[in-house]
């Protein structure tokens, strides 16, 4: 089994806040495909990292699916159009592997 987890931005890069749509969209996708999600909405994370040199900063929101199969092919598409969609460089889209108790 395993834990896909997506780190959606707030704010694009020059601080404006995504509308609600473009969570609800992704939110609706990954239940057609994966049956369910879990979003992490009300209290965002802040990523901070270090990048040549210079502090960046992001407040996100996680959102998760669980599933039986890693498929690699399709998460990395879905991740470059989430990248157009959040006109985002780079964003994070990770999978572990879990054990259901």
């Amino acid at each position: 089994m395993y834990l896909i987890q997506l780190l959606l931005p707030l704010y694009d890069n020059e601080g404006e806040a995504f509308a609600q749509d473009v969570y609800d969209r992704v939110r609706d996708e990954l239940i057609k495909k994966f049956g369910g999600v879990t979003a992490f909405r009300s209290s965002p994370a802040e990523g901070i990292w270090k990048e040549g040199g210079q502090i960046s900063r992001d407040a996100i929101i996680i959102f998760e699916v669980m599933t039986k199969e890693l498929a690699r092919e399709w998460w990395t598409t879905y991740r470059v159009e989430l990248e157009s969609r959040f006109r985002q460089e780079k964003m994070i889209v990770r999978a572990s592997r879990i054990e259901q108790l």
